[in-house]
């Protein structure tokens, strides 16, 4: 990240004091910021703090004929390499997603020719609201990048989602944006990713699920993203935000999944992490379920579509390799190897889920083959995560390895 400089926007809200961390957290990482401080982000910190960090001229006002002379607006908003809005207001969102420009902020955002990363924060009922949801699916539509928010407690009392991300995660998500693509072992390849539960109605208010997280697939589709990769990653539903430069599709059911994950394709590979529910009730009711009518007993089910064999055994289009996951509780091992010959796939990862796995923050597998078996000991799903991606950047990029996974595909 040497000799990387981002324009930082500072909008007006509680969570601009982190964008003095992310400031300090960005030097670290080698990447100098010069900044535009909104007249409400100014209300929350002053141009001397952020000036004495970023070592570099605040820029605030649009009509100042002295900063108009020594940096206009125009050549501020190409100076650097990536533009940051941190935090990012609902007002800043709506002023760029309708095309308005009428403070130094919104002018820059308008004329820069750099991609523009976007760190929303704001009360969870105006996050949720529909002119904001609109204004979201517009900006990703015309190539703004997001990080978070997240959810927790907010400054006003309530809880949700609305949280600006944390600073280094906003860090990370300016090395991805930053990063050279073609020099990444992931370069010019698509990766399709699922992960989390599937939920499956029973009437109005229930449904079947189960404990998965998703944290494992996410941290996957982040590490895969990370190493330059194109990635899709198809989510159940889960508290967790989309990781940085990834695509993110949520869906609730398993046929909302596999329709997602058959839109997604081609691909050069595709990952099911996703724990997916076997079963659906046969029947979804559209009035709530009354246990005087006799309740939820012998509830009748059907068998959901098999979204990894679907995909392994693809007469055309099958992605080079196809990666299942199997949660098991006993003989792990040799269940899971079951798995991968019978779903046709050509890597199993499997991993025991009988302790805290599903929902925790550790893991441990074993990746089967028709080579054999690679056992990664127990550590964060991160972790884990890093070092899966690293097999799979090395797998696509191998020529013979490529050849077979080719021949699979073909046959």
């Amino acid at each position: 990240m040497a000799d990387r400089r981002i324009l930082l926007i500072i909008g007006g809200g509680i969570a601009a004091y982190k964008s003095l961390e992310l400031v300090r957290e960005l030097q670290r990482r080698g990447v100098a910021s010069r900044a535009i401080l909104t007249a409400a982000g100014a209300q929350f910190v002053t141009p001397l703090s952020l000036g004495a960090l970023t070592g570099d001229k605040v820029y605030a006002d649009l009509f100042n004929l002295t900063d108009e002379a020594e940096m206009g607006h125009i050549e501020l908003s190409r100076s650097a390499d990536l533009v940051v809005v941190a935090p990012a207001t609902a007002d800043l969102m709506a002023k760029l997603a309708n095309g308005l420009a009428n403070d130094l902020a919104s002018t820059a955002l308008l004329a820069t020719d750099k991609p523009v990363l976007m760190a929303p924060a704001m009360n969870v009922r105006m996050w949720a609201h529909a002119a904001t949801q609109r204004n979201l699916r517009r900006l990703k539509e015309d190539g703004v990048l997001f990080v978070g928010p997240g959810e927790g407690e907010m400054a006003c009392g309530e809880y949700g989602p609305g949280r600006m991300a944390e600073p280094f995660e906003i860090a990370d998500a300016v090395e991805a944006a930053l990063k050279d693509r073609r020099a990444e072992p992931l370069a010019g390849k698509r990766l399709v990713v699922t992960a989390g539960p599937t939920h499956e109605p029973l009437d109005p208010v229930r449904y079947l699920a189960n404990r998965s997280s998703g944290r494992q697939g996410y941290a996957l589709a982040a590490a895969l993203a990370r190493l330059g990769g194109e990635v899709v990653l198809v989510s159940g539903p889960t508290a967790l935000a989309a990781p940085p430069g990834v695509s993110m599709v949520r869906v609730e059911t398993a046929r909302d999944m596999l329709a997602a994950v058959e839109r997604a394709l081609p691909a050069d590979a595709a990952i099911m992490c996703a724990a997916v529910a076997d079963y659906r009730p046969a029947n979804e009711t559209r009035s709530k379920i009354k246990k005087e009518r006799g309740g939820l007993s012998g509830i009748p089910l059907t068998e959901n579509p098999d979204i990894l064999q679907t995909v392994a055994q693809m007469k055309t289009g099958r992605p080079a390799l196809v990666v299942g996951f199997a949660a098991e509780t006993d003989d792990v091992l040799a269940n899971a190897e079951e798995k991968r010959r019978r779903k046709g796939c050509d890597w199993i990862v499997a991993n025991d889920v009988s302790g805290d796995v599903m929902g925790g923050a550790d893991n441990a597998v074993t990746v089967l083959t028709a080579a054999g078996a690679e056992t990664f000991a127990r550590a964060p799903k991160e972790e884990i995560a890093r070092r899966l991606a690293e097999k799979v950047a090395q797998t696509l990029s191998a020529p013979t390895r490529r050849g077979k996974l080719r021949a699979v595909k073909s046959s």
